[in-house]
Formats: structure tokens, C-alpha cells, sequence
């Protein structure tokens, strides 16, 4: 994803996209959704706790859209900018340089989620 990419548009283009996914394979959509909810979902750990986990597996992977979307959702939980840079720190120390990389760029998108909650202008 370059500089001048939003992650908001990009998590609305994926979820736009999903939607033939919707339509053909609904069961498996559906299961998927449930299976994000039970693993998100508080126990031992809190939900945004395990949204910390989602983001650092995202940047691991590299995957753009599990950014855009772990990032809009820990805003949503109240994560704080520390927090969120303690768990890049940890991606990075587990998958070395790619990840860190990534860990910039899901610094961006956190960013970006928090001033679209606020309101504030990007």
C-alpha cells in the first residue's frame, strides 16, 4: 500500500468485494464472521487485547486490510497510540524487518482511524 493510500478506503474496498463472496459462499462467510466474533470476543483475555494480537498477526502476515480493519476496531475499543506501538514493537521483534515495515504502516492507519472517529480532517 503506498503513502497516499487511506486505509479507511481500503477496508471499504475489501468489504465491498466481499460481497459476490457473500452471495456464493454464505456459509462460509457466515462461519467466518462467527468465528471472529467467538475469538474476539472477552474471556481470559479482553476484546481488545485480542485485537492487539489481531493487528501484530496482521503485520506479520503483511496483510494491508487486516490493518486497515484491527486498527478501526481498536480505536472503536479505546486502544491508545502507546498501546498499539508496544504491540508493533513485539510484531517487529517476531518477524524482524518486514515487519517493521508494516508496523509503520499500521502506525498510519491507526492515525488515520482515530482522526476519522474524531472527526478531524486527514
Amino acid at each position: 500500500m503506498s503513502a497516499t493510500d487511506s486505509y479507511r478506503d481500503l477496508t471499504r474496498t475489501v468489504s465491498q468485494n466481499m460481497a459476490s463472496l457473500r452471495t456464493s459462499t454464505p456459509g462460509v462467510m457466515k462461519a467466518f464472521g462467527e468465528l471472529g466474533r467467538a475469538a474476539t470476543a472477552p474471556g481470559a483475555l479482553d476484546s481488545k487485547t485480542k485485537e492487539l494480537i489481531a493487528l501484530a498477526l496482521g503485520v506479520a502476515a503483511r496483510c494491508d486490510a487486516c490493518i486497515g480493519f484491527h486498527t478501526q476496531a481498536l480505536v472503536k475499543l479505546g486502544a491508545t497510540r502507546q498501546e498499539v506501538d508496544e504491540t508493533l514493537g513485539v510484531a517487529t521483534y517476531m518477524g524482524g524487518g518486514p515487519s517493521l515495515m508494516y508496523a509503520a504502516n499500521a502506525v498510519a492507519a491507526f492515525d488515520e482511524a482515530q482522526r476519522a472517529a474524531s472527526g478531524t480532517a486527514t
